[in-house]
């Protein structure tokens, strides 16, 4: 049995050993640089904040006018009978007869109702709309991003205090061994260090997985290969000097999901500007250059040209069409009314959620002191129960307590400086502010 025990033991100790040694140390900025030059959601977003700026031309907006070059040509062969007006008949067989036609024609609508500058302000809000939401993608990316790394910090730290705790259980079961070799212990106390150390096998193991499964998401959020192997930093610093109100402030300005409901209030009320624009006459002007050519084989004129340049003007206005009109400017004035609403409600839900997340930030912060606070006292009772259990002054029941006390302790410290690492880059956020200070 204590051959499979030590077995067991040396092949979790080479797993732990893999995963953690000769391995790059990937720091945060690297994390966040691979990220913005990588990520493919924020690739995705940048290829449409590019398209939207392609977009923004006069051209598209209609102001500009159109030119076209036309070319036609019409070719018959026919049987043709005609009978002058002298009474002479005329007759022939297989008549061919063409006519071509070529020249550029232009075409400008001079006045829509200023529906053209609507259009065209529509145009810039999209532009902007698509810069805030790069800005939305970035933030949220820069998010998951740091918490993987932060959550990959925490657990590397647990699988440390795990590794620590095997080792001491098995010195437990080899001390045990010994005591039971030369009388001084039952084969019970031995079955019960093997059970303990099996346990705390099991616990590293799942623990590692759990790391490695952390670690290929975060080479997913990389965009790199998801078998890249790096361990992290060993520590995780806290921010304790963030304000409500100053966070509350920086929301209303920076936030980016706020900044789009701003925008798209902005383009309903130029969607309406362009409904208007229906009730002014729209105004076309329109010109050309055009040569022709026609022949034929029978008939008074054989050949004819022509060139010359035409022009005109055309001039429509809606007198009625049903009250739809009228129904389409209330429509547009509602999507206004509902886009006020949806940054009104979007706002109160960021100053709650900021308001929460402060509380809960301010908890941990407090958590964390006291889980370190008890965490040196762990440590304290296991250092002097293990030499007492080194000398067989102390119990093996007392001796795996205080050994779980100090797991346990190890564990909450380690979660309570996630939990408030999370709630500050989670208060960062929502303020617009997240970078890497």
């Amino acid at each position: 049995m204590k051959r499979k025990v030590f077995t067991k033991y040396l092949v979790l100790i080479l797993i732990f050993a893999g995963s953690t040694q000769a391995q790059e140390t990937l720091r945060l900025e690297q994390a966040v640089q691979l990220a913005l030059e990588n990520n493919f959601d924020i690739r995705l977003t940048k290829n449409d904040v590019e398209q939207a700026k392609n977009n923004l031309n006069r051209a598209n907006a209609g102001m500009l006018p159109v030119v076209t070059g036309n070319f036609s040509t019409n070719n018959t062969i026919s049987n043709t009978k005609q009978t002058l007006s002298s009474g002479v008949l005329q007759e022939r067989n297989g008549a061919r007869n063409s006519n071509l036609a070529y020249g550029p024609v232009l075409n400008w609508q001079v006045f829509d109702g200023f529906e053209m500058f609507a259009r065209y302000e529509r145009l810039k809000e999209l532009e902007q709309l698509g810069e805030a939401n790069l800005k939305l993608t970035v933030q949220n990316t820069l998010t998951d991003v740091i918490n993987n790394y932060y959550d990959l910090v925490s657990q590397q730290q647990q699988v440390k205090a795990l590794n620590e705790a095997l080792n001491i259980s098995q010195l437990r079961l080899r001390n045990s061994n010994n005591r039971y070799k030369i009388g001084k212990a039952a084969k019970l106390e031995v079955l019960a260090a093997s059970v303990d150390l099996n346990t705390d096998t099991t616990n590293l193991l799942r623990q590692l997985d759990v790391y490695r499964s952390t670690k290929i998401r975060l080479n997913e959020l990389l965009a790199r290969g998801i078998s890249t192997e790096f361990k992290v930093s060993d520590t995780i610093i806290i921010g304790n000097n963030l304000l409500l109100a100053d966070l509350q402030s920086s929301a209303s300005q920076l936030n980016p999901s706020l900044q789009s409901a701003l925008i798209n209030r902005r383009i309903a009320e130029i969607n309406l500007k362009q409904v208007k624009a229906s009730r002014y006459p729209s105004i076309n002007i329109n010109s050309g250059y055009n040569f022709n050519k026609s022949t034929s084989e029978l008939g008074f004129a054989r050949t004819s040209t022509g060139r010359g340049l035409n022009y005109g003007l055309s001039a429509s206005i809606n007198l009625f069409n049903g009250y739809l009109q009228k129904r389409n400017e209330k429509n547009a004035s509602l999507e206004i009314d509902k886009s006020k609403l949806q940054y009104d409600k979007l706002n109160q839900n960021i100053i709650s959620q900021l308001t929460s997340l402060y509380q809960t930030y301010r908890t941990n912060l407090e958590l964390v002191k006291l889980e370190q606070e008890n965490l040196a006292v762990a440590k304290q009772n296991m250092d002097i129960t293990l030499e007492k259990f080194r000398i067989g002054s102390v119990a093996p029941l007392e001796f795996r307590e205080a050994q779980r006390n100090y797991i346990n302790a190890n564990a909450r410290f380690t979660n309570s400086q996630f939990e408030a690492k999370l709630a500050e880059i989670s208060l960062l956020q929502l303020s617009g502010k997240l970078n890497l200070e």
